[in-house]
């Protein structure tokens, strides 16, 4: 039985959709060391927030993304909420110790992701902003 990450959520629109969607089937594709636990998400319209999150299996929904970043039962915060919104929201998870999921784009200007990858060198808490090609068997060839 894989570990479990503990998944805290920002934002329940189409990122958060698909976010929601590989967390149930990732390990149906890969053979990984963890299970992802949809533990919460926070967002600010807490009745789309709820069906949101009784539709993808959120165990429970927060008003304040603060209070993800607070909680001692979430690894992992997955941010994808508005563009604007990744900095101050990053480095918060960071400093709390958390891995850090960032939607594109990672910030808002060079200055913002200098910012926000300094304290991602701490190996507990890695700021990643993922690229679907990046990891995809097909875009393989570009890293030869």
């Amino acid at each position: 039985m894989p570990n479990e990450l503990r998944i805290g959520m920002v934002g329940y629109g189409f990122m958060g959709r698909a976010h929601s969607n590989a967390y149930h089937r990732v390990n149906q594709f890969f053979d990984t060391a963890y299970q992802p636990v949809l533990k919460a998400i926070a967002a600010r319209d807490q009745e789309k927030t709820k069906k949101f999150a009784d539709r993808w299996g959120w165990e429970r929904v927060e008003r304040n993304w603060h209070k993800l970043v607070e909680a001692a039962d979430i690894d992992a915060i997955d941010i994808c909420s508005p563009n604007n919104t990744h900095h101050e929201i990053a480095l918060a998870a960071a400093a709390a110790g958390k891995m850090v999921l960032c939607e594109k784009p990672l910030a808002m200007d060079l200055a913002q992701a200098r910012e926000m990858t300094g304290p991602s060198k701490k190996p507990e808490s890695p700021i990643w902003s993922g690229s679907i090609t990046a990891a995809s068997p097909r875009s393989a060839w570009r890293s030869k």
